[in-house]
Order: structure tokens, then C-alpha cells, then sequence
């Protein structure tokens, strides 16, 4: 008995084999997804660690300046540290916006090809 996978009870897709996975994960189309992924993940990652250890080096070692009024009590720590929640929503913001162009298509065209090797 094949395997199937349904979303739709009345129709069921072919699973793709183990080895079928395998070969995909080898192929150029795959590797380029990948490398995709890659390229945009660890230099956005980099960034917000800096970003964040740099937040951190300074509420630890510059208590002067994080203490810094700008307005009212609001002093430059408190600005930095909600910088570190907006920057956060902007990364994940510049993501889902590079996966819905970059990504998903790619994503799809290989699961369509998987799929289609099935039938």
C-alpha cells in the first residue's frame, strides 16, 4: 500500500520516498534555495547580535551614558533597549517579506516537482 498525504479527504497525494527526499536535497535547485536562505539568516543574525551585545557592553560598562536624559525620564538605556524590540519586528518584517518573494516560490516549485515524481 503507498503512502498518501491528503488535505483534502476525498484526494490523496503520493509521499515522495526517502530517497527521493535525498535526491532532491542534492540537487542545484535545493542547494540554491538553500543558499539563499543562508545568505539573508546569518548576516541579519550577526547584526542583531552585535546590536544586541553592544546594548548590553553598554548597560553594563557605560552606565553614563545609558543615563543620559533625552525627555521628561527618558534616558538613552530605555531608548536602546526599545530599539532592541522595534529591531527585532523590523528583522522579522525584511523576513517574511524575503521568504514570500525568495523563498516560497522556490519552495513550491520543489515540492511540485516532488510531488509530480510521485504520481
Amino acid at each position: 500500500m503507498e503512502d498518501t498525504v491528503s488535505t483534502n479527504p476525498t484526494v490523496a497525494t503520493p509521499v515522495p520516498t526517502g530517497e527521493q527526499f535525498v535526491e532532491m536535497q542534492h540537487s542545484p535547485q535545493f542547494q540554491e534555495l538553500k543558499s539563499r536562505l543562508r545568505r539573508f539568516v546569518f548576516p541579519m543574525t550577526a547584526f542583531f547580535l552585535v546590536w544586541y551585545a553592544v546594548y548590553v557592553l553598554l548597560g553594563a560598562f557605560a552606565d553614563g551614558f545609558m543615563a543620559i536624559k533625552v525627555w521628561g525620564d527618558i534616558n538613552v538605556g530605555l531608548i536602546l533597549g526599545l530599539l532592541q524590540f522595534i529591531t527585532t519586528f523590523v528583522i522579522t518584517g525584511l523576513y517574511v517579506r524575503f521568504a514570500n518573494r525568495q523563498l516560497d516560490p522556490r519552495a513550491e516549485a520543489l515540492r511540485n516537482e516532488m510531488e509530480g515524481a510521485t504520481l
